[in-house]
């Protein structure tokens, strides 16, 4: 499975694991920025530098399996986000959110509503950059919210 990178790119992507692992910024121990999360992640950084990244992008869009995605301000998340990938040596398992998984280690780090832990997206397949919010659909209230987990816990149960 690849992760596609689009949109306000110079070169659009398709990353899969051996891509992933091969690109500048490795975090080896991801524990060490995300305590009691475990795994390999690429800072996602490298990723825009390797899409060639342009300068007007304000948001990426993230999409995931099952038809989840999460909008969030560019600026917000450059400096911590990771894209984690591997766990021992492996492909990240579904169970974990792999094949890839889009980390901030600190959402409240941010700055910003718009990043919240669902932006934190499991399942990751495709990551879009724009001018302008794409589209987004993460819980709004709490009972949503508890909704959209409990369907995670089913399909990673499943999985």
């Amino acid at each position: 499975m690849t992760v596609s990178v689009s949109g306000l790119v110079g070169h659009p992507l398709e990353l899969g694991y051996a891509d992933l692992a091969a690109l500048p910024g490795q975090v080896d121990d991801v524990s060490v920025l995300a305590p009691g999360r475990e795994g390999s992640a690429v800072r996602f950084t490298s990723v825009l530098e390797a899409a060639s990244a342009q300068s007007g992008a304000e948001f990426l869009t993230l999409e995931a399996e099952g038809g989840f995605a999460a909008s969030i301000p560019l600026a917000a998340v450059i400096d911590q986000a990771l894209l984690l990938y591997a766990l021992d040596g492996e492909p990240l398992p579904h169970d974990k959110g792999g094949p890839v998984r889009f980390l901030i280690p600190n959402p409240a780090a941010c700055g910003t509503e718009d990043v919240d832990t669902c932006a934190n997206v499991k399942w990751l397949n495709s990551i879009s950059l724009s001018i302008e919010r794409g589209r987004d659909v993460r819980p709004t209230t709490l009972r949503a919210h508890e909704a959209l987990h409990e369907a995670e816990r089913r399909q990673e149960g499943g999985a």
